[in-house]
């Protein structure tokens, strides 16, 4: 209850009282902006993550993507040492030599070492006192290319062995190696040496041509003709080209990891060995097969590469 007072004045002792303050009410238009704003915090509010990532998660994760990193690395690094050890011991350690014959062979793994590749060369005595000599290419640089490098080689020995037509051994290599299926193929050179008459029979599977040169100053790149790679069509026909090995010199088989790359046509790179092969056709077999792998430098990409050299000297040979 409030005592109702008089008017005030001066002198009346009685001082107003303040005017009691009421509350402003916001206007119609004030209420809907800030009902608006409410509604437009709201879509913000649930696109809060609940929590930042903590340095313990970011840790974790890294520790986990370097394990993985490590087990992949690990895993490639034990195929590139299976395959090396395959073809290491695939191909043969010694090659056979006969009085005024020197055979010798060079293999270049891929540049840096990362891949395998199925290149090979073999050499070996036939039953009958010939010699036999073969190099090759498979398609593919992994375990596959060089597993499937062995089964080549090795069918091509049993069936030397038996066959004495180098156009016989290609065509049986061939559907023997289609019979097993595979999804593989390669490309192959066989030579078939008398040391007795120096007759050279060969046959070729879509191969690189041979190089030649005599010390005499000849020089040339075969131009046999030859049947598609190995492992490709059933029934496949190799047509056998035959020379005499009547003047001194050499005669180098190879891959085309010598002569062809990006930085090398193969007709260019194989001019530039027969040029090689020339000025060091007096040379020993190592010594030669040292100077045409060294072209392998300059084909400017990271293939294997394989060189097989026979240095025929017709001072030191012999006939019946």
């Amino acid at each position: 209850m409030h005592r109702v007072r008089g008017p005030t004045g001066e002198g009346s002792g009685l001082h107003p009282l303040p005017s009691p303050v009421v509350p402003e009410m916001p206007s119609p238009d004030a209420h809907h902006m800030i009902q608006g704003l409410t509604h437009r915090e709201q879509p913000m509010n649930r696109r809060r993550s609940p929590r930042s990532v903590s340095a313990e998660d970011l840790l974790t994760s890294l520790q986990s993507l370097t394990a993985r990193a490590r087990r992949e690395v690990e895993f490639h690094q034990a195929r590139v040492e299976l395959a090396q050890a395959l073809q290491r011991d695939m191909l043969p350690a010694t090659l056979p030599a006969v009085p005024g014959l020197q055979s010798a062979a060079r293999y270049a793994p891929a540049r840096h070492g990362l891949d395998i590749g199925g290149d090979w060369y073999d050499g070996f005595p036939l039953a009958d006192g010939a010699l036999g000599f073969a190099i090759g290419d498979v398609q593919g640089h992994d375990v596959e290319a060089a597993a499937f490098m062995g089964q080549v080689r090795i069918a091509m020995r049993a069936i030397a062995g038996t066959a004495a037509d180098p156009g016989e051994v290609m065509g049986r290599t061939n559907d023997l190696l289609l019979s097993v299926d595979s999804s593989l193929f390669a490309t192959c050179t066989f030579l078939r040496l008398d040391p007795q008459t120096w007759e050279l029979h060969s046959a070729r599977a879509g191969h690189v041509a041979c190089v030649w040169a005599t010390v005499d100053g000849r020089s040339g790149i075969t131009e046999d003709p030859g049947g598609l790679p190995l492992g490709i069509e059933p029934g496949e026909g190799y047509p056998v080209t035959r020379r005499t090995l009547d003047a001194d010199g050499a005669l180098v088989l190879l891959t085309d990891g010598v002569v062809e790359g990006p930085s090398l046509l193969i007709e260019e790179g194989l001019d530039r060995v027969r040029r090689l092969v020339a000025a060091n056709a007096g040379a020993s077999a190592d010594e030669l097969a040292d100077e045409v792998l060294g072209a392998a430098e300059l084909t400017g990409h990271e293939d294997d590469a394989a060189v097989l050299v026979l240095r025929h000297a017709a001072a030191r040979r012999g006939t019946p």
